[in-house]
């Protein structure tokens, strides 16, 4: 909270100068820039994340101004940016799934700050800008109306990888460690000692093993680092191009992901969802993976087919997965893949962290901060492009 209270204290200053900027205003605004860029919070989020900024000041886009009106679907974030943009009116509404409360409070605002529903966008007719509060933008980029009135759009992307890919490496290592069979027996007061051989049962070394990353974007090459750092062997695909850090061994493009899944010990999905994305991994996919590989989701549910999935699983086709996503989300009672020893399954929870609330109130202040100023933007979303 230390460094929360670093960058709005300097992101205030910064938005204090120039909203009282009289005649030199100009030189005004660009001491409270050099101010800012010394933040710790904010400086060092934008170097560690490689945060990118958008193509152009949000000044040149059409209809831009000082905004009004922000609400937030985040009450303690609400407070904050208070201290942030004086003379702004920042609604708070609790609850970040809260969109009949949402939907209400956004009549008249110009930024929303939390997620889409097509009802808020619908009755949003002023929003010139809406910050995610996660790291997907499928639920934007779905909504015709976002895309026809030309709204901006920024999410939390890269920000959530380092939490997202250790729980990857989590399930990861659960399986490999054959730990949930011994969640069983601790459950059951059970102590069974000796070597195990079947599979599903038999621990596994992961060092020399090859993990492919499917969508090596920013949550993907977090994946990739840390699983380069188990000395295991990393390729992965991406959809834009063929390039890739030193520790990822072949970066194939995407519709090389089939291919690459028959050299993997482990595939990870990290891609986010799009049309082309949606149900890629089917029974093909599965067909073309080694009968002793895991599969582990820490992407979108609806990027595989489930039933599929859970074929493969019970025939043995692969040899266990770890889900964080699923679909349907939850799964219902009695579906196999509760029961299914190889098969790990959390609550959507990759997102979880610590240090997500530091990282996200720092991320939006800035935003926040640049766009009242007319600047360019952090992580901007390609609505065309899903992401």
């Amino acid at each position: 909270m230390k460094s929360i209270r670093c960058a709005l204290s300097a992101l205030a200053l910064a938005t204090g100068l120039i909203a009282s900027a009289g005649p030199s205003g100009r030189a005004t605004a660009q001491i409270s820039a050099e101010c800012d860029s010394l933040c710790d919070a904010a400086a060092k989020l934008v170097e560690r994340f490689e945060l990118r900024e958008g193509a152009a000041p949000v000044r040149e886009r059409g209809g831009w101004e000082r905004p009004k009106k922000i609400v937030v679907a985040d009450v303690p974030l609400a407070d904050y940016l208070r201290t942030v943009v004086p003379g702004v009116e920042i609604v708070g509404v609790p609850g970040l799934r809260n969109y009949s409360a949402m939907a209400e409070a956004v009549a008249g605002a110009d930024v929303l700050i939390g997620l889409c529903t097509p009802e808020i966008v619908a009755r949003g007719t002023s929003l010139k800008w809406i910050q995610l509060l996660n790291a997907g933008a499928d639920s934007c980029a779905t909504i015709p109306a976002a895309v026809q009135r030309g709204i901006l759009v920024t999410n939390l992307q890269r920000i959530q990888g380092p939490h997202m890919a250790e729980h990857a490496i989590a399930l990861l290592l659960s399986l490999a460690r054959a730990l949930p069979v011994y969640a069983v027996e601790q459950n059951a007061g059970a102590f069974t000692r000796g070597f195990r051989e079947t599979r599903g049962e038999r621990p596994i070394e992961i060092e020399g093993k090859t993990l492919l990353v499917v969508g090596l974007g920013g949550i993907g090459t977090e994946v990739a680092k840390r699983a380069n750092g188990l000395g295991m062997h990393v390729i992965a695909t991406r959809n834009s191009r063929r390039e890739g850090p030193d520790y990822v061994e072949y970066v194939g493009l995407a519709d090389e992901y089939r291919t690459l899944a028959a050299r993997a010990d482990v595939v990870v999905n990290s891609t986010p969802l799009t049309p082309e994305t949606r149900g890629m991994f089917d029974a093909a996919f599965f067909a073309a993976m080694r009968d002793d590989a895991f599969f582990i989701n820490i992407g979108r549910g609806e990027s595989v087919v489930t039933a599929d999935l859970t074929a493969a699983l019970q025939k043995g086709t692969i040899g266990g997965a770890g889900l964080d996503v699923t679909d349907p989300e939850p799964l219902p009672p009695g579906h196999p893949l509760w029961s299914m020893s190889n098969v790990i399954i959390t609550p959507h929870i990759a997102t979880s962290s610590d240090y997500r609330s530091d990282r996200t109130f720092t991320l939006v202040a800035e935003n926040v901060r640049r766009y009242v100023r007319g600047d360019a933007v952090l992580s901007v979303v390609d609505l065309a492009a899903g992401y």
